[in-house]
């Protein structure tokens, strides 16, 4: 074959790893009938096709092109693949071209640079054709508008459910982060209390051995008795915990009074009681009734007892938080449950805000909550969908600091859910573009652009709304829902 003169000076550079062969017309339009988005075309459209392109070969394993490479060609695929490869949809965002496709540069197409980095998977026979060479070939053959748009239409959808699949691998990889962040502490403490819980039992066990031995009276142990109720019930009504620095200071006097009386191990002791906020004269109560051997020993066995109990309490919250946190994972995902629910808004809110409970450490969130707010059928997971990309978007506006305002009601058959921060305001600028799919202002690598759009897509089927209202300091995305879905049951 002989390009035209425009087509070969606009076509000098081929693909990198690639071999520009003699053409043989007759062999590629036998092979052209294969390519489906050109199936039907006329046996003159095969042939303009395979006189004005240029036919390469490349081998399995050779890198045609690198993500942000000038693109200028439409690429006929005639037999092998090609991997693309997005760097922003992360490792696992892969495109495949394969043999029979039409790609790179279309005609209609926006397409400057390429979109990720293509490799040869098997040995590659193609036609390019220059972009300079469109305008002639959509006059030679009218009907390559209208397959060049079915084939831009099919692109976008595959690139909208790779990106959406890339959406929900990182929200899963966010949830499993989040759940090992929140998991992580209270199991952690859960292991410090029982491995120290042991120690202080066989303590406090040693302690109770020496206490047998004392043989007191019986108003002795009576009025030991009335002094460990008094304790403990001053303990149960502690007023809130105490400054460091005063806790310091009752650490440090409570060391000395135990040292001058001479009792075992003080400097072990007088932390358990300035940490359970004991005074002084508390204690010394015991020498009202026994001996200095008898209080000291006594003192002893009830510091063990108060650090067993701590340690118990430890592990009782500890492994409390890690049941909280799994009911909230359960309910989250709604796992094992059918496909609609009754959902009860504010647990649905609740549970979004446990998986994000690591973000909010300096947040103060703001609860108001409609009482006796009925209830929606609906897809438990997909409004909790809503619920993090919505809340994400706060923190991440506030910068995981601020108020966040989470509200619910309901008028006529509509019920509604503010979710609002304090955070600098979205600009008016961007606005109408926020709910466009792969529209974002998060650094790259860091968002697809997608979440609101699939906000949006998820309250369409269940006849719901969004708005927006923002300023700085106060922006509101109001969703809004009817209570009787249409076929729900």
């Amino acid at each position: 074959m002989n390009p035209t003169p425009s087509m070969a000076e606009s076509t000098d550079e081929l693909p990198r790893g690639s071999v520009r062969l003699s053409s043989d017309p007759e062999r590629i339009i036998a092979a052209l009938r294969a390519v489906r988005p050109l199936e039907g075309m006329a046996d003159e459209d095969f042939r303009w096709l395979a006189e004005n392109s240029i036919e390469i070969r490349a081998p399995r394993g050779t890198r045609l092109f690198d993500d942000g490479d000038k693109v200028s060609r439409m690429i006929i695929l005639l037999e092998g693949d090609v991997q693309v490869r997005r760097r922003k949809g992360g490792q696992g965002s892969l495109f495949i071209a394969r043999s029979g496709a039409l790609t790179g540069l279309l005609p209609f197409s926006r397409m400057k640079t390429a979109g990720g980095t293509g490799t040869v998977s098997e040995d590659l026979w193609a036609l390019l054709i220059d972009k300079s060479q469109f305008p002639a070939m959509l006059a030679a053959i009218p009907a390559m508008a209208q397959r060049c748009v079915h084939v831009l239409i099919d692109r976008v959808r595959e690139m909208t459910r790779l990106e959406q699949q890339a959406e929900k691998l990182s929200a899963l990889g966010k949830l499993a982060a989040n759940l090992a962040h929140e998991l992580n502490n209270p199991a952690s403490a859960a292991r410090r209390a029982a491995s120290n819980l042991m120690q202080d039992l066989r303590a406090y066990g040693s302690a109770s051995y020496e206490a047998g031995k004392l043989c007191l009276s019986i108003e002795q142990q009576e009025q030991y008795r009335t002094w460990v109720a008094a304790l403990q019930a001053s303990l149960d009504a502690r007023k809130p915990a105490m400054g460091p620095l005063h806790m310091q200071a009752l650490e440090e006097r409570m060391l000395r009074w135990l040292e001058q009386r001479g009792v075992a191990n003080a400097w072990e002791i007088a932390p358990v009681y300035a940490e359970a906020g004991i005074e002084i004269d508390q204690l010394a109560a015991l020498d009202a009734f026994l001996s200095r051997e008898a209080a000291n020993l006594t003192l002893v066995h009830f510091a063990a007892t108060l650090r067993a109990e701590r340690m118990t309490a430890t592990m009782l919250e500890s492994t409390a938080r890690i049941f909280d946190l799994i009911r909230a994972i359960q309910e989250y995902s709604h796992m094992d449950q059918a496909p609609l629910q009754d959902i009860d808004l504010a647990q649905s809110l609740e549970s979004t805000l446990a998986m994000l409970h690591y973000r909010l450490h300096n947040v103060e969130v703001v609860r108001e909550y409609e009482a006796e707010l009925p209830c929606i059928a609906a897809n438990g997971s997909e409004l909790n969908q809503v619920w993090m990309a919505l809340m994400e978007n706060a923190l991440d506006a506030m910068k995981d600091q601020g108020t966040l305002r989470l509200c619910t009601g309901h008028a006529g058959d509509m019920i509604h859910v503010d979710i609002r921060d304090d955070g600098p305001g979205i600009p008016a600028d961007i606005r109408s573009r926020i709910f466009e799919p792969f529209f974002t202002t998060k650094p790259a690598g860091t968002g697809q652009g997608l979440g609101l759009d699939t906000v949006q897509r998820i309250l369409t089927r269940y006849n719901g709304t969004i708005s927006l209202e923002s300023e700085p300091g106060n922006t509101c995305f109001r969703v809004r829902l009817p209570l009787e879905q249409p076929g729900a049951y």
